[in-house]
C-alpha cells in the first residue's frame, strides 16, 4: 500500500508534478490507496487531512503531527478516474481545510488553491500556520476566512492570494489551556469555529465560538469538533464536540441555538490528539453523514418543524477519519492508520494512511452501533430544570445508570416525534443508597429521552446501548 515517489530536492514550484502513482488493492469492490511520509529525518504523522473532488479529480493533502519542521514528505495529491495517485507537491505541515469558492470557481484545501481547470498553486503564507478551515466571509465575496490550530484567524482576499491576521483567538477568547482549533462554518449571518483542545478531564478551556462580524461569543469551555451547514434548505447549522458525560450536537436554527445529546461509541477518543477529525459531511446529494466519538450517523440536513429529528447511528468504528467524501460514485474515507509521531510508538516504523473507497451503504456492516452517554455526569441539577435531550434510537439493547448524592425522585420524558413534544414515560426514584437504574423493553425506543429532577442535588445520569 506505500506510494513510490521520486525524492525531491527542493520544493516544487506551482504547477510543476512530482509522478508518485499508489498501489492499490481489491476485495469485495472495495479499493484502497496508500500514502506515505517520509521517516527521516523526523518520523511524524501522514493523516489524510482533507479530500475534496474539483477539477476532473479527487484532490487529497497529507498532515504531519504538528507544525513545519516535524515531519517531511507529505504533499498534495491528486487522483484521477481510475484511482491513480499523483504527488503534484510537496509540503511540510498541518492542513484539513477544504472550501469551494463559488464566485471565482477556486477549491481552497491545504495551503493551496486549484482554479476549475485544475491548475494548482501553493501559497507559502499559509505555511507557517497549521490550516484547519476555511469559511465563506460574512460580507464580501471576494473574501474569505481561514481557521488556523494555535488560534489564529485570517482573511485572505481570493483575487490576490495573501492572507491576513485578523484575531488572535487564544488572546482575544482568554483560552488558558493549550489550543487546538478544528472545523468552521458560516452559516445565517455568523461564523462559527470549534476547539478541541481537551488535554485533562474535566478542563474547561477548549471551546465553541460565534462570530457576527462585530464580536466573538464564546457559547461552551468543552472541546468541540466540526461545524457544517447547506447554502439552502433552511441553513441548518450543525457542530459537534463532547463532555465528561456524552456527545454534544448542537443545531443553529432560525437564529437560535439548540443542544441535544449523543452517546459516545468508543473513550479512545476523548483527548485532543485522539481526535482527528471527525466530519459532518454530504455523501449523497442532500443528505449528511456524521462521524463523532466512534460512531457514524445519518443527518437529515433539514429542520422540520424547527426542530431536529432523523438523526440515526448508523455503525460504532475505531477508525481515524480526517475527511470523507463522495467521488465517482464512490465513497472515499481517508485515514490516519500508522502514526511513528517521534517514536512515541517505537514499532510504528513509517507514517501511513490509506484512503479507502467502497459505497456508503459499506458503513452498515463496520459494526452495530453501541456506545454510553447521558445528560449528567456529577452534575448540579436543579429541581424541574429538564436536561438536554439524549438520543434513545437506533439502539437494541438501551439502560439507564443514576446516581444523586440525596434520595428523589427523577421524571423521564420522552420525544418519540422529535418535534419537542414530551411525554412522561416514568419516574425513578433514587433512594438512601445513591443509586437506581432503569432497564427498557428491548422494543421501545424514542427519538429523545430527558430527565427532570424532583431535587436540587449532584447526579449523574448515563445511558448504556448494546
Amino acid at each position: 500500500m506505500s506510494t513510490r515517489r521520486t525524492l525531491l530536492s527542493s520544493m516544487l514550484g506551482a504547477g510543476t508534478a512530482a509522478f508518485a502513482p499508489a498501489q492499490t488493492f481489491t476485495a469485495t469492490g472495495q479499493t484502497t490507496i496508500g500514502f506515505k511520509a517520509d521517516g527521516i529525518p523526523a518520523r511524524s504523522e501522514c493523516g489524510i487531512g482533507a479530500l475534496m473532488p474539483w477539477a476532473d479529480a479527487l484532490w487529497a493533502v497529507t498532515y504531519n503531527s504538528h507544525k513545519k519542521g516535524t515531519g517531511y514528505g507529505l504533499g498534495l495529491y491528486r487522483i484521477d478516474d481510475s484511482l491513480k495517485s499523483e504527488r503534484v507537491h510537496v509540503h511540510d505541515g498541518t492542513h484539513a481545510n477544504r472550501l469551494i469558492h463559488r464566485e471565482s470557481d477556486q477549491c481552497f484545501i491545504g495551503p493551496y488553491v486549484i482554479d476549475a481547470k485544475g491548475n494548482w498553486k501553493h501559497i507559502p503564507a499559509l505555511d507557517e500556520v497549521r490550516c484547519t478551515s476555511t469559511m465563506r466571509h460574512l460580507t464580501d465575496p471576494n473574501r474569505i476566512y481561514y481557521q488556523c490550530m494555535e488560534g489564529e484567524f485570517l482573511e485572505m482576499d481570493v483575487r490576490d492570494h495573501k492572507p491576513r491576521l485578523l484575531f488572535d483567538l487564544v488572546k482575544h477568547m482568554k483560552i488558558a489551556a493549550r489550543p487546538h482549533f478544528k472545523g468552521g462554518y458560516t452559516a445565517q449571518g455568523r461564523v462559527v469555529v470549534a476547539n478541541n483542545g481537551f488535554y485533562a478531564f474535566g478542563e474547561d478551556q477548549a471551546g465553541l465560538f460565534e462570530f457576527d462580524g462585530t464580536s466573538w461569543k464564546k457559547l461552551s469551555g468543552k472541546p468541540h469538533m466540526d461545524v457544517a451547514a447547506r447554502q439552502d434548505m433552511g441553513n441548518t447549522l450543525f457542530a459537534t464536540g463532547w463532555d465528561e458525560a456524552s456527545v454534544l450536537f448542537w443545531a443553529l436554527v432560525k437564529g437560535q441555538w439548540q443542544r441535544y445529546r449523543l452517546p459516545k461509541g468508543s473513550h479512545a477518543m476523548s483527548h485532543a490528539y485522539q481526535t482527528e477529525w471527525m466530519r459532518i459531511r454530504e455523501v449523497e446529494t442532500e443528505h449528511y453523514l456524521m462521524d463523532i466519538q466512534g460512531l457514524m450517523y445519518e443527518l437529515q440536513p433539514i429542520a422540520f418543524e424547527d426542530r431536529i429529528w432523523g438523526v440515526k447511528p448508523i455503525c460504532q468504528h475505531l477508525r481515524i477519519i480526517p475527511d470523507f467524501c463522495a467521488y465517482r460514485g464512490l465513497f472515499a474515507v481517508g485515514g490516519n492508520q500508522t502514526t511513528p509521531n517521534r517514536d512515541n510508538n517505537a514499532v510504528a516504523g513509517q507514517p501511513q494512511a490509506g484512503l479507502w473507497f467502497g459505497k456508503t451503504d459499506d458503513l452498515w456492516s463496520w459494526g452495530r452501533p453501541q456506545g454510553w452517554g447521558g445528560p449528567w455526569w456529577k452534575a448540579a441539577v436543579k429541581r424541574g430544570v429538564p436536561s438536554d435531550p439524549m438520543l434513545l434510537t437506533g439502539f437494541v439493547h438501551k439502560m439507564l445508570h443514576l446516581t444523586a448524592d440525596k434520595p428523589g425522585a427523577f421524571d423521564v420524558e420522552i420525544d418519540f416525534m422529535g418535534n419537542g413534544t414530551w411525554h412522561k414515560y416514568e419516574t425513578i426514584k433514587v433512594g438512601a443508597d445513591g443509586y437506581a437504574k432503569h432497564l427498557f423493553p428491548d422494543a421501545f425506543s424514542a427519538q429523545w429521552v430527558r430527565l427532570t429532577p424532583q431535587v436540587d442535588c449532584q447526579a449523574t445520569a448515563l445511558f448504556y446501548f448494546v
